[in-house]
């Protein structure tokens, strides 16, 4: 029987794991740094952070009350968005948690160095290790000393704010937005990781009674409380030192409180620097170590990652590695890149937690939060949009540095993990599911549409019988439209040869040809028209005749041995590349009455011309359609369940028969069709981007290949959607 964790975790307790997770750094350390790249506006710069963090925090709530499970950030977006997204939120936050700490622990020992005369980057190096010991052997904080923390700190900042305020001087504030619009949103992006605490709680969601209710108020309520304590504490703290004075300083709150308040003022912000820094650090060892634990157990991450240590029951090679990065961060990064990289990830992260929420909603998992965040989804948008302009004011540093790790991330994902994981986000099945809709909506929009001339390009004399198929296949396509079929015997001449009017004359097979028509339009009931080209290039002759005729479909014979040389330039490819309409080559294995009519879906959805040319053929012939798919057992189960809706939503749209049948990649089928419909591959830039090679073995029988004309061809995101999502 499995132990059920008790919760007991009420609004006072959230609100002191939230407010702790978030002061430190934030406040003791990015003030001088943000204040040297905005002014005085970094007043301004803190409350703007604090609000574009709402999105992030209303999403983080909405999620956590749908999914109270132990985990963080990463749990979530893998979820929601999928492995590959997953892996990408998972280095971010790992980085992320890992800059944070370093910030914390570099920015810390300047105010214990106050103190005691040492050095820094060896004092900094040397806590990192006694945390990092502390962390493999298991010691951990304890519920009541974060707690006391947060009093201590609170305690702390408020005499400073209230004993400093009667010392503020309006001139400082003036040339408020000295720097800027530019300068404002890049310090805003500075102090951006000050918030990164904010979700914390979710982590817990599992422990926190009446979820529903106190998680949200827990995490926007510690969210504005510390909004407020920092703009309060900076603007108290630009009012009470010279111009441009703690720009800079590595410990600009001491130079604050020693300025209005005397040693006693400085002794009791370094204490509440120092327990918040190393707090936050050991915090940030701690929670960081376990993103590679779980990516581990998620098998995003080598398996010994997640293995737990016989002796002190911790996850060894995860802090281990996540100490390595630690202290060379430490060792070798600035302490403001340090600052712009954490900042960085930590706004990657927060805008892929609103993505997720999107992908929650729309797609088909089970997700019934008790919280629901309001304004959905313009307040994702907005969280999205303005965290991707913070990104872009932050300077290369910052912007090298995500695009590094995101970039190493992908690769990560298709060299390592995507072989080992079979998962999908929510996201993919809602867009698989928004894209099958939209496939749908088009095959309704063409079945209205009529055919009323249709081109059957004769290129080889090879006799009646394959001319016979062609012809039976275009009467079989116009007949329920009252069309006609237009068959044209296209000959080459070479280049040598004028064309006279001696080639207008009809030879023989000319007018044996023609008989036969006129035969074939009396017993398939359609109105047929024979005619003969004489030319020197016959693909130019029989664009330019569909263009003149303005005919609907051309349908020629495939020519399988000259097509596979694309980059060539076969005669056919052309044609179907300049046709002006829709153009359907057929491997003419002969056409006598198909009844079992197949239609492959091997890319993604079915094309709607593809659709319409099957159902009408099953039609006209009393037959019925299968819907072909391959059966990979990589796919998810998801995937399998949205592909039968859409088919199943398809069959009610033909007045045939129609059945669904999984086809087997090893080279097996489950029946013997007497017919194919199957997508073309357009050209080959586009097949190498969007097309698989065809995972269906050869059907032996007539095969038709569709090309749609470009106008009918979905645009470039849509294809890749469909060859993402199906």
């Amino acid at each position: 029987m499995t132990k059920n964790l008790e919760r007991d975790l009420g609004l006072p307790s959230v609100l002191a794991i939230s407010i702790g997770a978030m002061i430190g750094s934030g406040i003791f350390i990015l003030p001088a740094l943000a204040l040297g790249i905005a002014g005085p506006a970094v007043i301004v710069a803190y409350a703007l952070a604090g609000l574009l963090v709402v999105p992030a925090a209303l999403s983080k709530s909405e999620m956590a009350t749908a999914m109270p499970e132990a985990g963080g950030t990463y749990i979530y977006i893998e979820r929601g968005m999928g492995p590959l997204l997953g892996t990408v939120a998972g280095v971010g936050t790992w980085f992320s948690l890992s800059f944070k700490g370093a910030l914390a622990l570099v920015g810390g020992v300047p105010y214990l160095l106050l103190l005691f005369d040492l050095p820094l980057k060896p004092v900094a190096l040397a806590l990192a290790a006694v945390l990092i010991l502390i962390n493999i052997v298991g010691a951990k904080q304890t519920g009541r000393l974060q707690v006391a923390i947060v009093v201590v700190m609170l305690a702390a900042l408020g005499w400073f704010a209230a004993g400093s305020a009667p010392s503020v001087q309006s001139a400082n504030y003036t040339n408020f937005f000295v720097d800027g619009l530019g300068g404002l949103l890049a310090a805003t992006g500075l102090v951006f990781v000050s918030y990164a605490g904010v979700t914390k709680v979710a982590s817990v969601a599992e422990e926190v009674e009446d979820p529903g209710r106190n998680i949200p108020l827990g995490i926007l309520g510690s969210l504005a409380f510390t909004t407020i304590l920092y703009v309060a504490i900076v603007a108290v703290l630009v009012g009470v030192t010279d111009p441009g004075s703690v720009a800079g300083s590595l410990t600009p709150v001491a130079v604050a409180a020693e300025a209005t308040m005397g040693q006693l003022g400085v002794i009791a912000v370094i204490l509440a620097a120092i327990l918040a820094l190393v707090s936050t650090a050991n915090a940030g060892i701690l929670s960081s170590s376990r993103y590679p634990f779980a990516m581990s157990r998620d098998k995003l991450a080598p398996p010994s990652l997640s293995q737990v240590s016989e002796r002190f029951g911790t996850p060894l090679n995860s802090i281990t590695l996540t100490g390595a990065v630690l202290l060379v961060l430490i060792a070798f990064v600035p302490i403001l890149d340090i600052a712009k990289l954490a900042s960085a990830f930590q706004i990657m992260v927060f805008a892929l937690i609103n993505v997720a929420i999107v992908a929650f909603r729309e797609g088909s998992v089970e997700y019934e939060p008790e919280f629901t965040s309001p304004l959905y989804p313009w307040m994702q948008i907005f969280g999205v949009a303005t965290g991707l302009l913070l990104l872009t004011q932050m300077g290369t540093v910052a912007l090298q540095g995500a695009v590094v790790i995101t970039v190493g991330s992908i690769a990560w994902y298709f060299l390592y993990v995507r072989s080992r994981v079979d998962r999908e986000g929510a996201a993919t099945d809602a867009i698989r599911r928004q894209v099958g809709r939209e496939a749908l909506t088009e095959i309704e929009s063409t079945m209205d549409e009529n055919r009323n001339e249709v081109l059957v390009a004769l290129t080889k004399n090879d006799g009646s019988a394959r001319e016979r198929a062609l012809v039976s296949l275009a009467a079989d396509l116009i007949r329920p439209d009252d069309g006609r079929v237009v068959a044209v015997r296209f000959q080459e001449v070479p280049d040598q040869v004028p064309l006279t009017d001696d080639m207008t004359v009809q030879s023989s097979a000319d007018r044996s040809f023609e008989t036969r028509t006129e035969a074939l339009a009396e017993e398939l009931g359609v109105n047929i028209e024979a005619d003969e080209i004489v030319s020197h290039d016959t693909k130019h002759a029989i664009v330019n005749f569909a263009e003149r005729r303005g005919v609907d479909t051309i349908i020629a014979e495939h020519e399988p041995l000259r097509l596979r040389s694309r980059l060539v330039g076969d005669p056919i490819d052309w044609v179907v590349r300049h046709a002006p309409c829709d153009v359907l080559l057929v491997d003419n294995l002969g056409y006598d009455e198909p009844k079992h009519v197949v239609l492959s879906g091997e890319r993604g959805p079915y094309p709607p011309l593809a659709v319409n040319v099957a159902g009408d053929i099953a039609t006209a012939n009393d037959g019925a359609v299968s819907l072909w798919y391959p059966v990979n057992e990589k796919k998810a189960d998801t995937q399998y369940e949205t592909i039968a809706e859409y088919q199943s939503e398809l069959s009610e749209m033909l007045s045939v028969s129609v059945t669904s049948e999984s086809l087997r990649t090893d080279g097996g089928q489950p029946s013997q069709p007497d017919l194919l419909v199957r997508r073309g591959i357009e050209d080959s830039l586009r097949g190498a981007l969007f097309d698989a090679r065809p995972t269906f073995p050869n059907p032996g029988c007539t095969t038709v290949t569709i090309y749609s004309h470009d106008s009918r061809q979905p645009g470039f995101i849509r294809r890749l959607l469909e060859r993402v999502t199906f």
